[in-house]
């Protein structure tokens, strides 16, 4: 591929340890609801995505009507228990190896950019947690409410490639663990689009959407670069 110059993460499960954290507060959100919980299937096929979809996708799989008051009440809820987890649970820590690679890829001149599925406050809830607001060696971050649409649409991708200055899509590498991640990689038209095994999907379903490469760890793409 053509020498790289942005590497587009991923964050919950991709960068930052995600144990099943976004599907438990998917599940708190619907029984708060009144709504039977999402069963497993339903929940890993909607992550990655823009909650707020997920939300909608979610709804429909389990029956239930889609009213946009009631997606927009589930989706605040959801917003809150997440934001509330990311302030005060010790499970909140960056994947081994995050912040060696992102400097290892700075120091070697490419850009890292994170982008998430989340909405920008949890995004920031993270980021403030993890001391990784104005970070060294994070040059951009974006959230799927700051663009017209979300994952599996190439437009943060897009956004990212713009802010930093960055012309052919061809020199972005794309890394993240879900099915989401990947298309958005592809559609975006990412030289690279690499899938990891660390948070949603295993090695079978990232090779399903079509991922170049799957690595289990973060260490493993230096070697792909």
């Amino acid at each position: 591929m053509p020498s790289t110059k942005l590497v587009v993460f991923d964050m919950a499960g991709t960068t930052i340890r995600d144990q099943g954290n976004v599907a438990d507060a998917f599940i708190e959100a619907f029984i708060d609801y009144g709504i039977p919980k999402p069963d497993n299937d339903a929940l890993n096929r909607v992550m990655g995505y823009r909650k707020i979809d997920a939300i909608r996708s979610l709804l429909k799989a389990g029956g239930t009507p889609v009213d946009e008051q009631l997606v927009s009440d589930i989706h605040e809820h959801f917003t809150e228990l997440m934001i509330r987890f990311y302030e005060h649970n010790d499970l909140l820590e960056p994947l081994t190896d995050a912040e060696n690679l992102f400097l290892r890829l700075h120091e070697q001149g490419m850009k890292v950019a994170l982008n998430t599925g989340f909405t920008r406050r949890i995004a920031d809830t993270i980021l403030f947690r993890l001391d990784w607001i104005n970070h060294p060696h994070i040059h951009a971050v974006i959230s799927s409410d700051e663009v017209a649409e979300g994952r599996p649409a190439p437009h943060m991708i897009h956004s990212l490639m713009s802010t930093l200055g960055i012309q052919n899509s061809r020199d972005v590498i794309k890394i993240g663990d879900t099915a989401a991640d990947v298309q958005e990689g592809k559609n975006a038209g990412c030289g690279l689009v690499v899938g990891i095994t660390t948070g949603a999907c295993t090695k079978e379903q990232l090779q399903q959407y079509g991922a170049d490469y799957i690595i289990h760890n973060l260490q493993e793409l230096q070697s792909l670069i």
